[in-house]
C-alpha cells in the first residue's frame, strides 16, 4: 500500500524501539504516543482525528490492560491497531441493494478523482456477482468524459446508456432520470450513474449533483476521493456531506506515493463509511474495504485474508484437483506448470501480493527489483517447446534446447535454467501432494510436525560449546539459542517470520530467471 508507506515506516520504527523494552513507564508511553502524533500529522491525517487517536491510545497504554501483559509492547502495537481500525470505520460495510430493482449507485466527487474508472472497475465486479450493471453518463461537462466511459464500459463488458455527446451539450439530470427508465425497461437490476465534477467545490457542482439526486433517488450514493488530495480531502468531504449526502466512500489511488494519511480521516469526520478502495488503473484493481485489513497492511502486520480471497478467485478448484492427481501420479509436466504460472498471474501483480505478507514494510527495495516480466520470459520459453518435449523435458537435448532458446529470444542457459526449477517445483508439490514437508532451496523446510527432527537440527545440535568450564558452556549454548530463535513478525506479533531477502530472491527464480 504505497500511499501509506511513509505513515507505516514511522510506526514501525516507533514499536520496534518499544520491543527493546520488558516493561513500559508511563514516560516510555508519552514518547510513543509523542512519535504516534507526529507520524500521523506528517502522513496529512486530520488534526481533530489525530487529538481523539493519540488521546485514546495514550489512556489505555497506561490502563491495566498494559500493566498486566506478559509482553506490554506487543499489547501497546495491538491497542493501535484496535485504534486505527476504529478511524477508518470499525466494521466492513457492503453495498446496501434495492428490494426492487433496479439499485441506482450514483458517483459523486471531483474532477480527476477517479468517478469514470471506478464505474467501469464497479461494473466488472457486480457483472462477476451475477449482477447485469448499466453505466449512465452524466458527465456532460468534461471534454470527451463520454467517450472515456463508452471505452471503460467497453474494456468492462457493460452495458452504457449515453444519449448525449457530451462536451457542454445535453441535461445531465434527464439522462440520469431516462437512464433509470432505460434500465428498467431492458432489466438491468443495477445503474451505476457517473457524474460531472469540478476542479474546485462550487455551488453549480452541488446543484447538478443534488438535481440528479431527486430525481434519481439513489440507493447509494458514493463519493470518490483521491487518497492523494492531502488535507484538503476533509474540507471536499465536508462539502459533499452538506451538499449531496454521500452514504458511502471509495478511496482511489492508493497505489500512488503521496503521504495519503488524510483519506484516513474522511470516515472518522463524516461518519459514512468507506466501502471500496481502487488501487490501480486496471479494471480489476479494486477491492472492498476491510478497515482490520488496511490496519494490519499500515502497521505492516500484512493482509493474509485478501491474498487467500484473490488465491481463491483465480484457482479453478476442478483444475487444482486434476494437478493434485497429475503430481501423485508423477505425470505433472511442463504444460501444467505452465497452466499454474498463467493461474498466478490472474491474481494481479506479484510485487501486490507479496507485499502482503507480513514485515515486508523492511523489504520494499527488495520488492521494488523484483522483475514480474520473468513469468512472460518463462512462458515464451516453454511455448517454444514442441508439444512432445513439454510433457516430456528428458528429452531434451543440446540441439533442442538451442532451437528453444532462439524461438523465445533466450538463451541456452534460460533454457537451462528453467527446466531445473521445474524440476524442483514438481519435486516439492509431490512432496506436499503425498502429505509430506517441502524443503525449499534457500528456505528448508515449510511447516513440520511436532518432534519430527532433520538434519539441519542435528546439524545445530552437533554445534553447542564444548567448553569444560559449565558457566561459559551455559552462555555460549545460550547464545546459539538465541541466535537460532525465531524473531517473529515486524513486531514480534503473531509469531510469523518475515521474508529474507534470500527468500525473495528463490521465489523469483522459482518464476523464471535467476
Amino acid at each position: 500500500m504505497a500511499t501509506f508507506g511513509t505513515l507505516s515506516d514511522r510506526l514501525t520504527e516507533t514499536f520496534r524501539n518499544l520491543r527493546k523494552k520488558g516493561q513500559l513507564t508511563p514516560a516510555d508511553v508519552d514518547g510513543t504516543v509523542r512519535e504516534i502524533r507526529r507520524a500521523l500529522l506528517d502522513a496529512d491525517v486530520a488534526l481533530p482525528v489525530v487529538k481523539e487517536f493519540t488521546a485514546a491510545v495514550r489512556e489505555r497504554a497506561l490502563g491495566d490492560e498494559v500493566n498486566r501483559a506478559l509482553n506490554p509492547a506487543q499489547q501497546v502495537v495491538q491497542i493501535v491497531n484496535d485504534e486505527l481500525i476504529g478511524i477508518l470505520g470499525r466494521q466492513q460495510r457492503r453495498l446496501q441493494f434495492a428490494k426492487n430493482p433496479p439499485t441506482v449507485i450514483m458517483l459523486a466527487g471531483l474532477q480527476g478523482s477517479g468517478k469514470t474508472t471506478f464505474a467501469g472497475k464497479l461494473a466488472k465486479m457486480l457483472e462477476k456477482d451475477g449482477h447485469t450493471p448499466l453505466l449512465v453518463a452524466c458527465d456532460l461537462q468534461r471534454p470527451n468524459a463520454v467517450n472515456q466511459l463508452q471505452v471503460v464500459a467497453e474494456r468492462a463488458g457493460a452495458a452504457i446508456y449515453a444519449p448525449e455527446p457530451g462536451n457542454g451539450v445535453g441535461d445531465p439530470v434527464k439522462v440520469a432520470r431516462d437512464g433509470v427508465a432505460y434500465a428498467t425497461r431492458q432489466q438491468h437490476d443495477i445503474v451505476i450513474i457517473d457524474t460531472a465534477g469540478r476542479l474546485g467545490v462550487d455551488a453549480e457542482l452541488m446543484k447538478q449533483a443534488s438535481d440528479i439526486r431527486k430525481a434519481t433517488e439513489p440507493d447509494e450514493v458514493l463519493f470518490v476521493i483521491d487518497a492523494m488530495i492531502g488535507q484538503d480531502a476533509v474540507n471536499t468531504a465536508k462539502a459533499f456531506q452538506d451538499g449531496v449526502d454521500f452514504t458511502g466512500v471509495v478511496l482511489s489511488k492508493l497505489d500512488g506515493d503521496a503521504r495519503g494519511g488524510a483519506a484516513l480521516s474522511v470516515a472518522s469526520v463524516t461518519g459514512r463509511p468507506i466501502i471500496f478502495a481502487s488501487t490501480g488503473e486496471g479494471l480489476d484493481d479494486v477491492e472492498p474495504f476491510h478497515p482490520d485489513r488496511m490496519a494490519s497492511r499500515i502497521l505492516d502486520l500484512g493482509d493474509i485474508l485478501t491474498l487467500i480471497e484473490q488465491a481463491q478467485n483465480a484457482f479453478d478448484e476442478a483444475e487444482a484437483m486434476k494437478v493434485a492427481e497429475k503430481l501423485a501420479t508423477e505425470t505433472f509436466t511442463l504444460e501444467d506448470f505452465l497452466e499454474q504460472m498463467q493461474q498466478m498471474k490472474k491474481m494481479g501483480s506479484m510485487k501486490k501480493m507479496l507485499g502482503m505478507l507480513p514485515g515486508m514494510g523492511n523489504m520494499k527495495q527488495q520488492l521494488e527489483d523484483f522483475d514480474e516480466r520473468e513469468i512472460d520470459r518463462t512462458e515464451a520459453i516453454i511455448r517454444s517447446m514442441t508439444p512432445g518435449e513439454r510433457r516430456n523435458p528428458k528429452v531434451l537435448n543440446g540441439s533442442r534446447r538451442l532451437r528453444i532458446a532462439r524461438g523465445s529470444g533466450m538463451t541456452v542457459t534460460d533454457v537451462n535454467q528453467l527446466v531445473q526449477r521445474f524440476e524442483q517445483a514438481a519435486k516439492m508439490m509431490k512432496t506436499v501432494a503425498r502429505g509430506g514437508v517441502p524443503n525449499i532451496p534457500g528456505m528448508g523446510p515449510v511447516g513440520g510436525k511436532p518432534g519430527a527432527s532433520s538434519k539441519r537440527g542435528k546439524q545445530q545440535k552437533a554445534k553447542g560449546s564444548r567448553s569444560g568450564n559449565p558457566a561459559k558452556r551455559a552462555a555460549e549454548n545460550a547464545g546459539i539459542a538465541a541466535s537460532t530463535a525465531p524473531t517473529g513478525s515486524g513486531f514480534g506479533l503473531g509469531g510469523q517470520k518475515a521474508p529474507t531477502e534470500a527468500d525473495l530472491a528463490e521465489l523469483q527464480k522459482m518464476l523464471g530467471r535467476g
